[in-house]
């Protein structure tokens, strides 16, 4: 585990992120505080592209908590067949509609906690739906971000929760809202898994991984 960078390398860090990708964006295809939170519930485990096209005919026809009701578990089942554990997230997307249905007038809550009481709906979910729907400064942790933090000293952490804080406490405010947007980008498609992509990295002389590959 790297040390924790100090606040001005931290500040040149998202600097350097933000004039890449000045408004990073999710790649889970939404339409509605709803159909965010159903899509993020189904790519655990599974990739945003895979999701996106299971999703597309689906949110078509159901893109409200009652209408995923109507169109009942079978249905889902269905339309979700080609994602991992889709049997399970089947259910849970019903069990969810059932609860928002019948315990919040087929609104999505907009608190932590009640988010996280949904059946299939853990932190990283609810944060991810806090900030790209409401705008809140909530940082969704992920393997990649787990990853990134823990290599390069921007966010280290023994878990997504201390990770988590770690970018809370740490990283300057004006950059809290997009924060976890430039790390999951930056762990998907240049700091990956097994031959991170030093050479095009724009942090690669701010970052303490000791093990750069050439």
């Amino acid at each position: 585990m790297a040390k924790q960078m100090n606040y001005q390398t931290l500040r040149e860090v998202f600097t350097r992120f933000q004039a890449s990708e000045p408004e990073p964006k999710g790649e889970l295809n939404h339409t509605n505080a709803y159909t965010l939170v159903v899509a993020v519930a189904l790519s655990a485990q599974s990739t945003d592209i895979g999701v996106n096209k299971a999703t597309e005919k689906l949110f078509q026809v159901a893109d409200t908590p009652q209408k995923m009701l109507d169109l009942g578990e079978e249905a889902v089942i269905e339309h979700i067949k080609t994602i991992g554990l889709f049997r399970q997230k089947a259910k849970n997307v019903i069990k969810t509609a059932r609860i928002l249905v019948d315990d919040y007038d087929g609104q999505v809550p907009n608190s932590r906690a009640a988010l996280e009481s949904l059946p299939g709906v853990g932190r990283k979910t609810a944060n991810v739906v806090l900030n790209m729907w409401w705008g809140h400064p909530a940082q969704a942790v992920d393997t990649h971000i787990l990853r990134v933090g823990n290599r390069s000293g921007i966010c280290p952490g023994k878990d997504v929760v201390a990770v988590e804080r770690a970018i809370e406490d740490n990283i300057p405010v004006d950059f809290q809202n997009h924060a976890h947007h430039w790390l999951i980008l930056h762990g998907r498609y240049i700091c990956v898994a097994r031959k991170p992509k030093c050479k095009a990295c724009h942090i690669n002389d701010l970052c303490q991984f000791e093990e750069k590959t050439e």
